[in-house]
């Protein structure tokens, strides 16, 4: 689990947004508190029961958003940098979710 989010932040460093090919998916609990503990990261928009959360250290700091599967998994979209509450949040959900299904 470790590798994948060491990657995923060397890969967000170089992109604004990266919108993955391969889904990475592993237990909600694992990928929160990676999250958590990882990269400070706390949710600050969408809904975990309506299936889709964004993740954020803070603004101008890395941001990620989750798909919360019903089987208890928790699936990496998209991630990147530069995390902003003003140009950011629900509304960025929906186009992150959009785009991973048209990508998928």
């Amino acid at each position: 689990m470790k590798p994948f989010f060491a990657t995923a932040a060397l890969i967000a460093t170089t992109a604004a947004a990266f919108a993955q090919e391969e889904m990475i998916c592993m237990s909600t609990s694992e990928a929160e508190a990676a999250l958590i503990d990882w990269y400070g990261e706390t949710p600050v928009a969408g809904d975990a029961t309506e299936g889709h959360m964004i993740w954020a250290a803070g603004i101008g700091q890395s941001w990620t958003l989750l798909s919360y599967e019903p089987d208890g998994t928790s699936c990496t979209l998209a991630y990147g940098d530069n995390w902003s509450p003003q140009t950011h949040g629900d509304a960025m959900v929906a186009e992150l979710v959009d785009a991973s299904r048209t990508q998928g």
